[in-house]
C-alpha cells in the first residue's frame, strides 16, 4: 500500500514497524522470555520444594521484554539516522513519513513499561529494578556509542561486542523477574552466555553478505574477514551454542539441540561455496530458528523438571 505524510499516523508507524521492527521479533522475544522466566522461577520452586508457579500476570513481563527490544530499535534509529539516510534513503523514517520525535514517544513508552513492571514486581526497588537499571545505563551508553563513536565505528568486532553485552544483561533482568527476591541460579548465567553466543551468530550472520550486497560506505564481516573466514567464525559460534546446550540440557533434549545445528551447518557450507544474496538471507533464518529452538528447549527443560502450577 502506498503511504504518504498525509496517511494516518497509525498507518505510517505500522509501515515503519514492518520495515524495522516486525512482529516476528515477538516470537523470539517470547521464547527468550520463557527461558529466562522459567529459569528464575525454577530457582524459587527448588527453594520451596514446589512446582514452577505461573500466572497470566507473567504476560506483563513479556510486554516489558518486548519493550526492551523496541527501546533498542528506537535508540539505533536515532544513533544511525545520518548514516541510514545516506545508505537507505528509501526507508520510512528516512523518507520523512515518520520522524525521530514519533520514535522518541514510542521509546519513552517502552521505557516507562519496563520501569513500571520492574517496580511493580519488586513492590519497590529490589533486585529486579536494580538489574533493569544496570542494563538501562549500559543501553544508554550504547546509544551514545560510549562517547567514542568515531573510534569505535572503525572497529566492527569491538563495536559488536560492546552492543552484544546488552542481551545477557537483559536476560538476567528477565530471569530475576522469575526469581523475585531470590538469588539467581548458575543456570541463569549459563543462559546469559548462551544469549551472547546466539546473539553473535545472528549479528555476524546478518552482516556477512554476498559480493553483490557489499556497499562502499557500509562495513560488513564478509568485507573485513573475507567470506570464508566469516563463515568459519559463524560455524565456531554456532557449535559453541550447541555445545553449551549439550552442557545445560538432559540427554533427551540434547538430540533436539543437534537437530537445530544441522540446518545451520548446511546453510553455511552452501553459502561459503556459492555466496548469494538468497544464501545470506537463509543464514539469518537458520540462526533465528536455532535461537528460537534453543530457548524453547531450555524453557521446556525447566518446566519438565519441576512441573507447573497456575496461580
Amino acid at each position: 500500500m502506498q503511504i504518504s505524510v498525509d496517511s494516518p499516523l497509525r498507518t505510517r508507524l505500522t509501515a515503519w514497524a514492518a520495515e524495522r521492527f516486525p512482529l516476528v521479533n515477538g516470537i523470539l522475544c517470547l521464547a527468550l522470555y520463557a527461558a529466562a522466566l522459567t529459569c528464575g522461577r525454577a530457582q524459587v520452586a527448588a527453594l520451596t520444594s514446589d512446582r514452577i508457579a505461573l500466572s497470566w500476570l507473567d504476560l506483563v513481563g513479556f510486554f516489558a521484554a518486548y519493550g526492551f527490544l523496541l527501546m533498542l530499535r528506537v535508540f539505533d534509529e536515532h544513533k544511525d539516522f545520518a548514516l541510514d539516510s545516506q545508505n537507505h534513503p528509501q526507508r520510512v523514517l528516512q523518507r520523512g513519513l515518520i520522524t525521530l520525535t514519533h520514535l522518541k514517544v514510542l521509546g519513552g513508552l517502552a521505557i516507562a513499561l519496563q520501569v513500571g513492571t520492574s517496580l511493580a514486581m519488586d513492590q519497590g526497588v529490589g533486585l529486579i529494578t536494580q538489574r533493569f537499571l544496570l542494563m538501562f545505563v549500559w543501553t544508554c551508553l550504547m546509544a551514545k556509542e560510549f562517547f567514542i563513536g568515531e573510534w569505535l565505528s572503525k572497529r566492527l568486532v569491538l563495536y559488536a561486542v560492546s552492543h552484544m553485552v546488552a542481551m545477557p544483561m537483559a536476560l538476567l533482568w528477565l530471569a530475576q523477574m522469575g526469581a523475585g527476591a531470590a538469588p539467581l541460579p548458575n543456570s541463569a548465567y549459563l543462559l546469559a552466555v548462551l544469549s551472547l553466543l546466539s546473539g553473535f551468530c545472528f549479528e555476524i550472520g546478518r552482516k556477512t553478505w554476498a559480493p553483490e550486497q557489499e556497499r562502499p560506505t557500509v562495513d560488513s564481516y564478509s568485507k573485513i574477514m573475507g567470506i570464508r573466514n566469516a563463515v568459519l567464525v559463524l560455524v565456531l559460534l554456532s557449535l559453541g551454542t550447541t555445545g553449551l546446550l549439550f552442557f545445560m540440557l538432559p540427554s533427551p533434549y540434547c538430540f533436539a539441540a543437534l537437530v537445530l545445528e544441522v540446518p545451520v551447518l548446511i546453510a553455511l557450507r552452501k553459502f561459503a561455496r556459492t555466496p548469494t544474496e538468497k544464501g545470506a538471507k537463509q543464514n539469518q533464518v537458520v540462526f533465528g530458528l536455532q535461537s528460537l529452538g534453543a530457548y524453547l528447549l531450555i524453557a521446556a527443560t525447566f518446566l519438565a523438571s519441576r512441573g507447573i502450577t497456575w496461580r
